[in-house]
């Protein structure tokens, strides 16, 4: 099943403009979150749970630092 999912990517892609590449990141995310919604949709827990942690991996990440006070006002 996979391989043919491959299959089917590629050939989307070969058929969108600019080959499917996106533009920017959130893009990418918004793709992600729609593919997502459509696998929780219909009860496609597996493929639910590999967009969740792809969402996961491509948000940005922080380091939790704070900011420096700043003095003045």
């Amino acid at each position: 099943m996979t391989d043919l999912s491959f299959m089917l990517s590629r050939a989307l892609a070969r058929g969108r403009a600019d080959g499917g590449v996106p533009r920017s990141r959130s893009e990418i995310l918004v793709a992600l979150l729609r593919k997502r919604a459509e696998a929780h949709r219909q009860g496609l827990h597996d493929h639910e749970q590999m967009l969740r942690d792809q969402i996961a991996w491509s948000l940005p990440i922080e380091d939790g630092e704070t900011e420096p006070e700043r003095s003045g006002s």
